[in-house]
């Protein structure tokens, strides 16, 4: 399967990513090939391969997970007590996205 410049264009303007030309070029190239290596494993046969399991799947004895106990939450005030700069109960953060 081949990518397209067009497509390397729209998923870099959903990710609002702004590519040079070369790195159009690039990244057509790069994506492509990460999906040939996709179609050469779908081509694998897996029909006697049994399916992988979870680390903690039936493991209640070892699980490192602890127990879903409901607790009241932290009120506005104590979540924003350790930010370094509030305004209006919110975290103020640098502005990282110009446009």
């Amino acid at each position: 399967m081949k990518i397209t410049e067009q497509e390397v264009r729209r998923v870099a303007e959903l990710a609002q990513l702004a590519l040079t030309d070369d790195e159009i070029v690039r990244m057509t190239h790069d994506m492509s090939a990460v999906l040939v290596h996709i179609d050469k494993l779908n081509e694998l046969d897996t029909t006697n391969v049994e399916p992988m399991t979870q680390v903690l799947y039936e493991a209640e004895e070892t699980a490192t997970l602890r127990a879903d106990v409901e607790k009241p939450s932290l009120s506005n005030s104590e979540a924003v007590a350790n930010a370094p700069v509030t305004s209006g109960g919110y975290y103020k953060v640098p502005r990282v996205i110009e446009r």
